[in-house]
């Protein structure tokens, strides 16, 4: 062969293997300047529109929690206002019957459970507070306050005016006033200032003594920022965002942030700046609840704002929570980059070594891959299972299986952990629950038994101590008038004035006697017409009318039989209509009025006894029928009416009183029909 010529085998293995280099480069290029740019693209946006929505899954459940956080704030208020409106001292205190006393406990309980305001109003409007109401509108226009008259707590956001506030104090006025803040990207508005006050509105349902009442209190929000710097500590703790990032959270009066920990300045809250109106029309105006990038004061946001309702149900403010958008923006950018600079670097420095090593790569990051898609998907089982190899590869799919295998069981155990912490939270919860109707029932009867003890040994007292001694001053006193011819004698005037007052003593013992075992002294019961007991009645107190200029008017339109012991009624209207008698010293008109009267469904008569006399104030008519409560100084024992209402109970009716001074005074007596056949 000459020199300088080469071998046709040769030229063409070299052409072989130049080909099956071309081949094996174009193979290795493909997937990296095409096929893999394009997959790391697709995986890139996918990424980025993943991370975003992992950003709004994070501040919308972020917005659960503050949410939650909220109402667990309406809900503890409620229990806290209606565990005092259950509490022995505070139905002790509002039995007393002083308002004073009522007022100074409600104040100094007002600041142990952290509420601006505090009072106790009875269904006929009737007002006990820790603070003065000047100038206050009807308080029950609140629907809170009106459900709690109708038996049913509540507790909600409501909108107080500045007047309303005011009317508590003017410190919480004062607090409320806000100043507005010019601010970029707001609905243009003429207001300076907000002045309404955002409060935590709470009405509890009372019944003492049979009447209906509420128990109101509330904790004003406007610049709180205890409140919301707590549900910022609870959504954002320590280390909860990405370095340079920063959660804050805000209360919205209408657009206007009465409590934030936005800050305008390095040191200064952006307690005045407004909502952009973009948002504002989304949250308020349409009631969305809105979860997206928002322009916040100055900067950009990951945001989440709810409506918040106010008891009316009309939108009046909102809450919100977010971080800033800046560094994790900045954060996608690296991320951005630092792949690009990364796929350069590979592919400038894996093209020599990627035939050999593509398959041996490839296996196992598909299998991780696959793993993690199924991870991402929910099922906390799946492992990629890569054992084959000693590369880098084999050893992060490894540990990639190490650290899902941890993941679902700290999963269990967090679920594990959860279902019994809810069933001992439900235990100790239901023992504490029985433990407090056990104290209230063990209560009530510790105190019936001591009123009865105490009324049991006074009467045992008075009837020994009394009766015993008047009977022998009676028998020697009637020896005496035996023995000496009383009538005939000048003594006669002062045994007259004995005899009376021996019987005075005899009638006040059975008085008490009477009050303490009513039924001893019951009698029979019998069918009477109410119109003829009455008729009865007026000739044993005809020469009182007399004494006075009293007009005796009579209205009886009864027509149905009561059972009631005749005496028994006779003694409740005689009593009533001398106690009208003694009311009006100067003359006026006394009133008897009968009628039939069904009260729930039963049959039966209504007696009214109605004198034009000074008419009671307030204090002294809820004690009209306590025992030993009189008016009347030495002249009365305080029993009648007492007696009376027993009598009355008794019979199945009931007694009431309705006062006004320099009015009148009107007693209402009800019993149920008898049923004859």
């Amino acid at each position: 062969m000459p020199d300088g010529e080469k071998s046709p085998l040769i030229g063409a293995r070299t052409g072989r293997f130049s080909s099956m280099r071309v081949r094996l480069l174009a193979i290795a290029l493909l997937p990296m300047l095409v096929v893999m740019p394009l997959f790391l693209g697709a995986v890139v946006l996918n990424w980025s529109a993943r991370f975003d929505s992992l950003l709004i899954a994070k501040v919308n459940g972020e917005l659960t929690i503050a949410h939650q956080y909220l109402t667990r704030i309406l809900q503890s208020n409620k229990d806290h206002v209606r565990a005092l409106g259950k509490s022995a001292e505070f139905e002790k205190t509002v039995l007393a019957g002083d308002d004073i006393a009522l007022a100074e406990f409600l104040s100094r309980t007002r600041l142990t459970l952290g509420l601006d305001f505090l009072y106790y109003i009875r269904e006929n409007g009737q007002l006990v507070a820790t603070t003065a109401l000047n100038d206050q509108e009807d308080l029950t226009k609140w629907p809170v306050v009106q459900q709690a008259l109708d038996g049913e707590d509540s507790t909600e956001i409501d909108i107080f005016s500045a007047e309303d506030l005011a009317g508590f104090s003017p410190e919480l006025a004062a607090q409320a006033r806000i100043e507005l803040v010019k601010t970029e990207a707001a609905v243009p508005t003429l207001k300076t200032a907000e002045t309404r006050g955002m409060v935590i509105h709470t009405a509890a349902a009372v019944q003492i003594g049979g009447d209906q009442a509420a128990l109101v209190g509330g904790v004003l929000l406007n610049r709180n920022l205890g409140f919301i710097d707590t549900i910022n500590d609870l959504v954002y703790p320590a280390a909860s965002l990405t370095e340079g990032s920063r959660g804050t959270a805000t209360l919205f009066l209408d657009d206007v942030r009465v409590s934030t920990n936005v800050r305008l300045f390095e040191n200064v809250r952006a307690l005045g700046t407004r909502v952009s109106g973009i948002v504002r029309a989304s949250v308020l105006e349409r009631g969305e609840v809105w979860l997206d990038r928002a322009f916040v004061v100055n900067d950009w946001y990951i945001s989440a704002y709810e409506p918040v309702i106010d008891s009316f149900g009309n939108r009046v403010g909102m809450l919100y929570v977010g971080f800033l958008d800046t560094p994790f923006q900045a954060a996608k950018l690296r991320t951005f980059v630092t792949i690009l600079v990364g796929f350069l670097v590979i592919l400038a420095l894996s093209l020599p070594i990627f035939l050999r090593w593509t398959r041996g790569i490839l296996k196992p990051l598909e299998c991780m891959i696959g793993t993690i898609s199924r991870v991402e998907s929910g099922d906390l089982g799946a492992r990629s299972n890569v054992t084959t190899g000693q590369g880098e590869i084999t050893l992060v799919a490894g540990h990639l299986d190490g650290l899902l295998e941890q993941l679902q069981e700290r999963d269990r155990d967090l679920r594990r952990w959860g279902e019994d912490l809810n069933a001992r939270v439900e235990a100790r919860t239901q023992e504490l629950r029985e433990a407090n109707q056990r104290l209230e029932a063990t209560t009530k009867q510790l105190v019936v038994s001591e009123k009865l003890a105490a009324i049991g040994e006074i009467t045992a007292g008075i009837a020994h101590e009394i009766n015993n001694p008047i009977a022998v001053i009676q028998g020697n006193l009637d020896v005496i008038e035996q023995e000496i011819d009383v009538k005939s004698s000048d003594l006669e005037t002062e045994f007259a004035l004995i005899h009376e007052q021996v019987h005075s003593v005899n009638i006040l013992v059975n008085k008490l006697l009477q009050f303490a075992r009513p039924e001893e002294y019951a009698g029979f019961v019998d069918h009477h017409l109410p119109d003829e007991v009455i008729n009865d009645s007026i000739p044993l107190v005809q020469h009182l009318l007399n004494k006075v200029d009293i007009v005796l008017s009579l209205d009886l339109h009864a027509d149905r039989a009561v059972s009631l012991n005749r005496t028994e009624l006779q003694q409740v209207l005689i009593n009533l209509m001398v106690n009208a008698i003694h009311a009006m010293p100067n003359g006026g008109q006394l009133f008897v009025r009968t009628y039939n009267h069904d009260e729930d469904a039963i049959k039966g008569v209504l007696i009214e006894v109605a004198d034009t006399g000074q008419g009671m104030p307030k204090e002294v008519l809820d004690c009209v029928f306590d025992p030993f409560f009189t008016t009347k100084l030495s002249e009365g024992t305080g029993l009648g009416l007492s007696i009376s209402r027993k009598l009355l109970t008794r019979g199945g009716g009931y007694i009431k009183a309705r006062s006004e001074v320099g009015v009148g005074t009107t007693f209402s007596i009800w019993l149920p029909s008898a049923d004859i056949e």
